[in-house]
């Protein structure tokens, strides 16, 4: 009897990083659901493939978590890995940040991490499955007016360790921290975007891909939780002096 292919629910899945994880994810065999907004282009995009479920839905509702393991679940019938990438940024001044767009943010990033976390917990201690969430080098270091981005990423750090505690050991839990990863017009870029990146060039989002495709796979990784994995060309560990 043939092993069944490995299932993975990913957040924000309908472009830019997000689809080139489920890309990846493809490609190794995987069967893949992915949530995103109605408007989000997901199923013209992504759903003509029979190994895809597209779920529509607005990950910062409480129901949408829970809804979306059920529907990989029936249509799979079981779930090995969440990989939770949906975010989005407001970036204001301080003084025009409003409390509406401070929480928006927030549940976007990082609640409806949470939520995902806990409503694929039993499926996912049942699989010995793996969590992988999708923060920021923004989470170690920032510039003018993201107090809440960096925040939500920040808080995707400290809830990684947490939930790589809370569900060991059948659950290993890590995270990914992007730099620039330019997910539009790679073309597009300058020579001094690429140049000030000390890997030569800016990021890819198959650069991300390919590192959650490792975390995912147990036989690859399975020593690895509760850890971060910057992905931004070295420019964290840059020094930069101002003439």
């Amino acid at each position: 009897m043939p092993t069944a292919k490995p299932v993975a629910l990913i957040t924000g899945g309908a472009k830019g990083i997000g689809r080139a994880i489920a890309r990846r994810l493809l490609a190794s065999g995987w069967h893949v659901a992915i949530i995103d907004l109605a408007n989000s282009g997901l199923r013209r995009v992504l759903a003509r493939d029979r190994d895809i479920l597209a779920i529509e839905g607005d990950v910062r509702e409480e129901h949408t978590a829970s809804d979306a393991v059920a529907a990989t679940i029936h249509r799979f019938h079981h779930l090995d890995a969440v990989v939770s990438n949906a975010g989005i940024m407001v970036r204001k001044p301080l003084r025009r940040l409003t409390l509406a767009e401070w929480h928006r943010v927030l549940e976007t990033n990082l609640t409806a991490t949470f939520l995902l976390a806990r409503a694929a917990e039993k499926p996912l201690r049942k699989a010995r499955g793996a969590i992988v969430t999708i923060a920021s080098t923004r989470a170690l270091m920032s510039e003018p007016n993201t107090e809440s981005y960096s925040a939500s990423k920040g808080g995707l750090l400290a809830l990684t360790h947490a939930l790589a505690m809370s569900l060991d050991p059948e659950v290993r839990v890590n995270c990914v921290s992007p730099g620039w990863i330019e997910t539009r017009d790679y073309s597009g870029l300058r020579r001094k975007d690429h140049k000030q990146h000390p890997a030569g060039r800016v990021g890819r989002p198959e650069d991300v891909a390919e590192i959650v495709s490792w975390l995912l796979d147990g036989k690859r990784s399975g020593f690895v939780t509760g850890a971060n994995f910057v992905i931004d060309g070295g420019m964290t560990g840059k020094m930069i002096y101002e003439d």
